[in-house]
């Protein structure tokens, strides 16, 4: 079994790049692995099944290296090193560099849900609206100056200037029509450097859709905390609908912008479908939001 280490050095505030975890993973006994470059993927070809595929990196990273993962039924070790690091939150991975290095070593593993759209893949979330602009735009100086703070700042700065757009929405049977501020498709629990998805899990074999209708930004506000400190999506709101479905088809009355974990991915229209229990990640277990419904997992 050969360990892969590929290293994102503009990753966060990139001061945990290759060295600093060459040095981490030698004290955990895992020394000289194979170091490689997402952007030269020749190296992708001696890659064995079994291999761990270790990536220091944000969760763009750690989507280029989960599809390497998918394609040589790779192990994904994951170096929490970006802004967000949502899916590393999807593993309730420990922040000591030590510790992360420590589980990799013992090499538990569990297995985790992908989400697909056309030729690409999805860890956390796919955004159409304000989180597609939010995720564009938080970046740069303000990204590595504000870390995770700077999508929030990036919301709150738009969201008064947006009137939404005209969408359906089709999640396995149920269909919803209408103008939306932001939409929201998770194959995880987790986006937009922590916030939550209510009741929510990585392998639960479905995918959850949040789509947000445009309101005052009181409105918004008091919305996003009632779901954010009960841990649940309200069953009656003018604000949000909460969806679950194994697929999602998105289809807008303008062509919008569509972002995967943080990165630009095309336009809409747009389909996801969940592949459950897919990829094989290290980590002791999957963390589940508020009081998810295990039951959806079978369904």
């Amino acid at each position: 079994m050969t360990y892969w280490l590929v290293a994102n050095p503009n990753a966060g505030s990139g001061q945990r790049g290759r060295e600093f975890w060459l040095v981490k993973l030698a004290k955990a006994d895992i020394t000289d692995p194979e170091c490689c470059d997402l952007q030269d993927q020749s190296w992708t070809a001696n890659v064995k099944p079994g291999d761990t595929i270790m990536v220091a990196g944000g969760d763009g990273s750690v989507n280029a290296a989960a599809r390497i993962c998918l394609e040589h039924k790779a192990t994904l070790a994951v170096l929490p090193s970006g802004t967000a690091n949502d899916f590393a939150r999807n593993l309730a991975l420990p922040e000591d560099p030590a510790a992360v290095c420590e589980l990799v070593r013992q090499g538990t593993t569990q297995k985790v849900d992908v989400a697909e759209f056309g030729d690409g893949i999805f860890l956390n979330v796919a955004h159409i609206g304000l989180g597609a602009l939010a995720a564009q735009e938080s970046q740069g100086v303000a990204k590595k100056l504000l870390g995770r703070f700077s999508y929030g700042v990036e919301l709150l700065k738009q969201v008064s200037a947006k009137r939404g757009f005209r969408a359906e929405i089709s999640c396995d049977k149920a269909i919803v029509r209408g103008r939306w501020l932001s939409i929201a498709v998770s194959s995880g629990a987790y986006f937009g450097g922590g916030n939550e998805i209510p009741q929510a899990t990585a392998d639960d074999g479905v995918l959850d859709i949040i789509a947000v209708k445009p309101r005052p930004v009181m409105q918004l506000l008091l919305t996003f905390l009632l779901v954010r400190f009960s841990g649940k999506s309200p069953k009656r709101t003018s604000t949000v609908v909460h969806m679950k479905g194994r697929c999602c088809d998105i289809i807008t009355s303008k062509e919008k912008t569509v972002t995967v974990d943080g990165d630009e991915a095309g336009k809409t229209p747009f389909n996801a479908v969940c592949r459950k229990h897919c990829l094989r990640v290290i980590g002791t277990t999957v963390v589940r939001t508020g009081e998810a419904d295990s039951d959806r997992s079978g369904a």
